[in-house]
């Protein structure tokens, strides 16, 4: 396993930072001595980035940012055929406990070998650490040893069929997605602008002429979501395909699941979600917008006004998170989709983060997979930048 993390330690993907070898070999450091409980937020913060004890997660996001753009170089590395037979490092979206898999399972979650989390004489069984007291030398240190790989793969292997046989909230939210013969289709918002474009002479690169240009712009905080959603699906082994708002129509809607990304700016969330019990509303001169409960449409809980947006930069912010069937296609509809662009982004967390998603699992019947579900989140945005995700309201149907 070591020997694993040094090899991808020294591609060109991570040994020209200085930031991302740090993480790693501190997180898988502790996931090998057992101690992953030590591998939260802050204390990573703390041990790998010398902040202060009390510094603020919500405003300084180093831990978080660091740990998502590490995933995704993890992913390039492994897309390389010369990678494929090579045990694989995973960091799992919402956790900082890396694992490690046999190759021919590359999300670590498929039936079969369990992952790798330990090595002999340590026995590893989730948090749990077993270390063996009892003296050996020589040749009995090397049967002892052999003993306890053996034990540790046959533990393994057991807590494996647990876990598989209730498969983690994460993975039963997105299973309709997974399942799906066809790819996954992600509408984001777009906008068409002319603009210009420079070209340079191939012959002679400092001569260059500027042209007219039509061109189709999306909002990088709407990216966000995108990057995180695609790459979980991708650890299921799932395809996709992105569009603009302004390209997408009904038949492609109806060939298969859909994420739609962005609220106001996205005209197919507005009419998605117009049906629903939680859906988008705005004042008139478009000063105000909310989220409006159907049940109750004079409550104004979840209001955003745009003067303060602009002018401070500092607010809370709501975003609508769901999952269901629409009637029209009759596929699975995803929809990720902030008043403003700090909740479009917590959003996008909140789908692919487990220990976010379990907070459901309260406040949803036992059989809640099999049906509709939307939920109201909440993020407090500083100077633009959102925070974790809060539920605010669930409804199932």
């Amino acid at each position: 396993m070591q020997q694993q993390l040094e090899k991808l330690l020294a591609t060109a993907l991570f040994n020209s930072s200085k930031r991302y070898p740090s993480f790693l070999k501190f997180v898988v450091a502790r996931t090998l001595a057992g101690q992953t409980d030590q591998l939260k937020e802050r204390l990573l913060g703390v041990e790998i980035f010398g902040r202060p004890a009390d510094y603020d997660t919500n405003t300084d996001p180093i831990v978080r940012v660091t740990a998502a753009e590490i995933r995704k170089r993890i992913e390039i590395y492994y897309q390389d055929p010369r990678h494929s037979q090579e045990i694989r490092l995973i960091l799992p979206s919402g956790s900082y406990a890396p694992l490690f898999s046999w190759p021919g399972h590359p999300n670590g979650l498929a039936d079969g070998p369990a992952p790798l989390v330990a090595t002999s004489p340590v026995i590893a069984l989730g948090d749990a650490v077993v270390a063996p007291r009892f003296p050996a030398t020589g040749a009995s240190l090397q049967k002892i040893t052999i003993l306890l790989a053996t034990l540790a793969a046959c533990i393994a292997a057991v807590a494996a069929a647990w876990y598989f046989s209730r498969p983690p909230v994460l993975k039963q939210f997105w299973e309709p997605f997974v399942n799906s013969s066809e790819a996954v289709l992600f509408c984001l918002a777009d906008q068409s602008q002319y603009s210009t474009i420079r070209l340079r002479d191939a012959q002679d690169p400092q001569r260059e002429i500027t042209l007219n240009d039509r061109m189709v712009t999306i909002i990088i905080d709407d990216v966000s979501p995108l990057v995180n959603i695609a790459g979980l699906l991708r650890t299921y082994g799932k395809t996709y395909r992105v569009q603009g708002e302004i390209s997408t129509s009904l038949t492609d809607l109806r060939r298969g699941p859909s994420v739609f990304i962005g609220a106001f700016d996205n005209g197919w969330t507005l009419r998605l979600t117009s049906p629903l019990r939680f859906h988008f509303a705005n004042d008139h001169e478009m000063n105000e917008f909310w989220i409006e409960d159907r049940n109750n449409p004079g409550k104004r809980d979840w209001v955003l006004y745009r003067s303060v947006q602009q002018e401070t930069g500092t607010y809370k912010d709501y975003a609508i998170v769901a999952r269901f069937i629409d009637p029209t296609t009759d596929q699975y509809v995803v929809v990720a989709a902030g008043i403003g662009r700090g909740g479009t982004v917590a959003a996008g967390e909140f789908l692919v983060d487990t220990h976010r998603m379990e907070d459901i699992l309260s406040q949803v019947p036992r059989d809640w997979k099999k049906k509709n579900m939307e939920l109201v989140l909440e993020t407090q945005v500083i100077d633009g930048r959102s925070g974790p995700p809060r539920i605010s309201a669930v409804h199932v149907w």
